[in-house]
C-alpha cells in the first residue's frame, strides 16, 4: 500500500483494473473535531484508482495524477470507511476511475475522480 497507506491503516481487499476496494479505519485519520479528515478520503480516492489504473496500464508503464475532486457527504466519527473504485473511462493515455466510499452502514461517505496519466517506462 506505500508508507502512506500503511500509516494510514489501508487494507487492500480486492484489486484489478475493473474494481479495486480498499478499506481504511477511522481512528487515526480524524480531523480536530473528530470526524474522517477530508484529506484522508482524498487519500483513499487516489489510492484506490491508481492501482485500478497501474492495473489497467500494465507492468510496463507509469501512472501518474493528473486530476483529483472529492465530494463529502457525511462525517464519520468510527469504525471502518470502504472505496470502491470503477473505471469510467480505460484509456491507453488517460484513465479516470469513480470511487465512492461508504460506512459500516453503508452510506455513502465521499464520492471522488480519479484521472491518470498512462505512461510508457523508460530505461535509465
Amino acid at each position: 500500500m506505500g508508507a502512506l497507506g500503511d500509516r494510514m491503516g489501508m487494507v487492500l481487499i480486492e484489486a484489478g483494473p475493473q474494481r479495486v476496494v480498499i478499506t481504511m479505519p477511522v481512528a487515526g485519520n480524524t480531523q480536530p473535531y473528530g470526524l474522517l479528515h477530508g484529506g484522508a478520503n482524498a487519500v483513499l480516492v487516489e489510492q484506490a484508482g491508481s492501482i485500478g489504473a497501474a492495473m489497467h496500464a500494465g507492468p510496463d508503464h507509469l501512472v501518474v495524477g493528473l486530476d483529483i475532486t472529492c465530494t463529502h457527504h457525511r462525517g464519520v466519527r468510527d469504525g471502518i470507511v470502504t472505496a470502491v473504485a470503477e473505471p469510467l473511462s480505460l484509456g491507453r493515455t488517460v484513465t479516470s476511475y469513480e470511487v465512492r466510499i461508504t460506512d459500516d452502514e453503508g452510506r455513502l461517505v465521499c464520492t471522488g475522480r480519479l484521472t491518470c496519466l498512462i505512461r510508457p517506462v523508460t530505461p535509465t
